[in-house]
C-alpha cells in the first residue's frame, strides 16, 4: 500500500512552522504540506457556498465560525489531494501534533486494516471500544461513538471519494460530521493508546477557538450536552 503523508498547516500560524518541519523530516521526502484554508480570509459568498446549516439529523445546534469552516475545507483539500495522487491512502496530520516514538507500529497496524475500515483515527488520547485487532503495544478498536478531533488519520481513496461527495456543502465541524457513520456509512476505527502527542499549547494555541462570555459558555455547554446525547442515540441505533 502506498501511503501519502500530508500535514495541514495554516501559513499565518508561524509559531507552528518548526513543528511542521519536524513532522516533514520524520515522515520522509514524500510528505507534503496542505495549505490550510484561512476561514477569516474567505468572502461571505465562499463561506455560504461551503457551509449550509441544518442539513442532517441530528441538527447541529451552533453556527460554524469561519475558522471551523476553514478547517473543514482544509480536510476536504487533503482528501482531494489524495485522489489527485497515485497513492492508495493518505496519512493526514494537523500541524499541532508530534509523532510518538513508536508511531510507525501504530501506522502499520492501521494500514493492515484500512481496506476494510476506510478511515482510521490516530489519536492524541486513549479510547475505548470493541477490539478488532492488536499488535505490539497498540490495538485497533471501533468505538460505539466516534471520538472527536482530527489530529491524525489514515484515509483510503474510497473513503475520501465518499466524504467529498457527502460534504458539498457541510453543516457542522469536520470531526462532528465524521461521527455520523449512519450517514457516511464509514464507521471509523481508532488506534489506541495514543500514538500522537497534542502540542497545541506549545505551538501558540488554537487557530480556531475564541473566548466567550460566561453565560454564553454555559448555554453552549447545555446545547452541546443535548446534541451529544442525540449522537449517542443515533450511534446506538445504527451499530453494525
Amino acid at each position: 500500500m502506498k501511503i501519502k503523508p500530508f500535514v495541514i498547516h495554516l501559513a499565518r500560524a508561524t509559531q507552528r512552522r518548526a513543528q511542521v518541519e519536524q513532522l516533514l523530516q520524520r515522515l520522509g521526502p514524500d510528505s507534503e504540506i496542505i495549505d490550510a484554508v484561512d476561514g477569516a480570509a474567505l468572502s461571505q459568498e465562499q463561506l455560504e457556498l461551503a457551509y449550509q446549516s441544518n442539513q442532517l439529523a441530528p441538527r447541529y445546534p451552533f453556527s460554524l465560525r469561519p475558522g471551523e469552516i476553514g478547517c473543514f475545507l482544509s480536510h476536504r483539500n487533503a482528501w482531494t489531494s489524495l485522489l489527485d495522487s497515485d497513492a492508495d491512502a493518505a496519512l493526514i496530520l494537523e500541524d499541532d501534533v508530534e509523532l510518538n516514538n513508536d508511531f510507525d507500529a501504530a501506522l502499520s497496524l492501521a494500514a493492515q486494516h484500512l481496506a476494510k475500515t476506510g478511515y482510521i483515527q490516530l489519536q492524541t488520547r486513549t479510547c475505548e471500544g470493541e477490539e478488532l485487532d492488536h499488535q505490539d503495544s497498540y490495538a485497533l478498536i471501533r468505538p460505539r461513538i466516534t471520538p472527536l478531533r482530527t489530529s491524525g488519520q489514515l484515509v483510503s481513496r474510497s473513503a475520501a471519494e465518499r466524504l467529498l461527495a457527502a460534504t458539498a456543502p457541510f453543516d457542522r465541524p469536520v470531526d462532528t460530521f465524521l461521527q455520523m457513520h449512519w450517514h457516511t456509512d464509514i464507521h471509523i476505527a481508532v488506534i489506541t493508546p495514543a500514538c500522537l502527542t497534542d502540542r497545541t499549547a506549545e505551538t501558540g494555541g488554537s487557530t480556531i477557538g475564541s473566548q466567550k462570555p460566561l453565560l454564553e459558555k454555559i448555554q453552549r455547554e447545555w446545547k452541546r450536552a443535548r446534541y451529544r446525547n442525540k449522537v449517542k442515540n443515533h450511534s446506538n441505533r445504527n451499530t453494525r
